[in-house]
């Protein structure tokens, strides 16, 4: 409630907090700006595929293949550490610094990532990009927010959804283009035009109104909180693969972390994290359907082309095309909300959209050896088109519930709650799978030299290998119910979700706010008067 009530005195006091301030300003050039977020989003999605290409010949030059894992991991480490302290600085400090600021780190990060000299150098500027990159995402999404209206904005997120499907798309392409024809560093330094050219929309288009006052800034909870993510990513990530004492090492700071956090945020004036916004039930239910589906997009990323090349020994092409459908169905989910969401309502949206997620996830269950790529291409599509419509909803319902002040700290919780999904999927699917290799009834275990040779013979080759296909067959086979199971989880989240209205919800929000801020200036009154 003290939280409610510091936004509506705060909204009281600042014409910057009414939600239309941003979109009525005469200088603001909404398609300009939409422009400036497309690119900056693009810089970042395309960056993972892009790396993922060229990772092969920079480890051959650098040297230290024991850390090529760790060219990912570090980029989404920090980039899911700080998507919510970011979206917390949005609000206190405006949307312009934090973006700019973020395109800032990302290019630093890309420059030096092309100089790179080393394994762990290039590691550490990935952990450089990994902070641009959450501050890119959460802000630039909150900007929408801002400019557009519930009822425009599904559209535009169905714009920025393509966005992913085009670097989906593109970013192995142009990666292998600029190493044939240039080196590896162009897939850091390509980011540098794209970025400027971002920051300049921003800078010339984007018009916010000044804010007077001096925001406290919650450190401590920043620190904590980047800690205890930094701590569970690690600990999620060296599981089942290094020793027993650094994983208990990395749990005991985690703990450390979060009991630090829960202290800390108590007693800060203005937390970094609001436990009332997060707790706030539509939210909940929102963010743990993003993290569950967030969760079954890793199960299937991961493991889908391994079980096409592998099981069904079809070609990497044909894998890739079946992963692809996926890319395929998740604008097209966003689109269809886009259009339907003045007609069938938020609600219903919220309730339909999230079935299709285990409807598309069921045919990976049935894959057999003999089956089609096509049935994988088929379900591969229903589950992106259902995490089309479940993102894009979700995000409309969390940016319209709360109030200005608070929309980048919940447009960021939910990209937190996608992220980290993301992460525990790798590392509950990856566990998952690993039981299925060494436990096949009446087969010997696989190991990880083997399931290479796998995936290396001649596609057809049916006679090769065969009891290894077998096992693998069985172990991504409990590794897809597993997925199915989690999917069915974003059902289950939802219903959960009280009937609201978004006009009323907000209504609600601020009279409640109101209350306890009359109540609370009340009783600072009585103190003031008994001291």
């Amino acid at each position: 409630m003290a939280s409610l009530a510091r936004i509506v005195v705060g909204c009281a006091s600042r014409e910057a907090c009414h939600p239309k301030r941003m979109s009525e300003n005469r200088k603001t050039a909404r398609p300009l700006v939409i422009a400036a977020v497309m690119a900056s989003m693009a810089m970042v999605a395309i960056e993972a595929t892009i790396v993922s290409t060229a990772m092969p010949q920079i480890a051959t030059q650098l040297g230290g293949l024991n850390l090529y894992s760790w060219v990912f991991s570090s980029f989404l480490l920090t980039q899911t550490a700080l998507t919510v302290v970011f979206g917390k600085l949005a609000d206190l400090y405006g949307r312009k610094p934090a973006l700019l600021a973020g395109i800032a780190i990302f290019l630093i990060g890309s420059v030096l990532a092309g100089f790179a000299w080393s394994m762990p150098a290039m590691i550490v500027f990935r952990l450089v990009q990994g902070v641009g990159a959450g501050a890119i995402l959460p802000v630039a999404l909150t900007v929408v927010g801002d400019l557009y209206p519930a009822r425009e904005r599904g559209k535009v997120q169905g714009y920025l959804a393509s966005v992913w499907a085009v670097s989906a798309v593109l970013g192995p392409m142009v990666g292998g283009l600029l190493i044939r024809q240039f080196s590896w560093a162009w897939i850091f330094w390509i980011n540098v035009p794209i970025g400027i050219l971002a920051a300049l929309l921003f800078t010339l288009f984007l018009h916010e109104e000044k804010r007077h006052d001096r925001p406290a800034i919650d450190l401590a909870g920043a620190f904590f909180f980047t800690a205890a993510v930094a701590a569970l990513m690690m600990a999620l990530t060296d599981a089942g693969h290094a020793s027993s004492t650094r994983v208990g090492v990395e749990i005991a700071v985690l703990v450390l972390a979060i009991v630090g956090f829960v202290v800390q945020e108590r007693r800060a004036a203005d937390p970094m994290i609001s436990f009332r916004l997060w707790s706030h039930r539509p939210i909940a239910a929102s963010n743990v359907a993003t993290l569950l589906a967030g969760m079954a997009m890793m199960g299937l990323t991961t493991f889908l082309p391994m079980y096409v090349q592998g099981v069904m020994h079809r070609t990497p092409v044909e894998a890739g095309l079946a992963l692809t459908m996926m890319m395929i169905g998740w604008p097209s989910g966003a689109t269809f909300t886009s259009r339907a969401f003045s007609r069938i309502g938020l609600r219903r949206l919220l309730m339909v959209g999230p079935v299709f997620i285990p409807l598309g996830a069921l045919p990976f269950v049935l894959l057999g050896p003999q089956s089609s790529p096509v049935w994988a291409g088929v379900g591969s599509a229903v589950l992106g088109f259902g995490m089309g419509i479940t993102s894009v909803s979700c995000l409309i319902l969390i940016q319209e519930i709360v109030q200005p002040l608070e929309r980048g700290s919940a447009t960021a919780s939910n990209l937190f709650s996608r992220n980290l999904g993301n992460t525990l999927g790798a590392a509950v699917f990856g566990a998952v799978q690993n039981y299925g290799l060494m436990h096949t009834d009446g087969l010997p275990p696989v190991h990880a030299d083997q399931l290479k040779q796998l995936l290396s013979s001649v596609p057809g080759d049916f006679a090769t290998n065969n009891e290894i296909r077998l096992v693998l067959h069985h172990s991504l086979h409990i590794t897809f119910t597993a997925m199915f199971v989690i999917a069915l989880g974003t059902v289950i989240s939802m219903l959960f979700m009280p009937k609201i209205e978004i006009g009323r919800a907000k209504e609600t929000v601020e009279k409640v706010g109101a209350e306890n801020a009359a109540e609370s200036a009340a009783k600072s009154a009585a103190n003031q008067a008994f001291h």
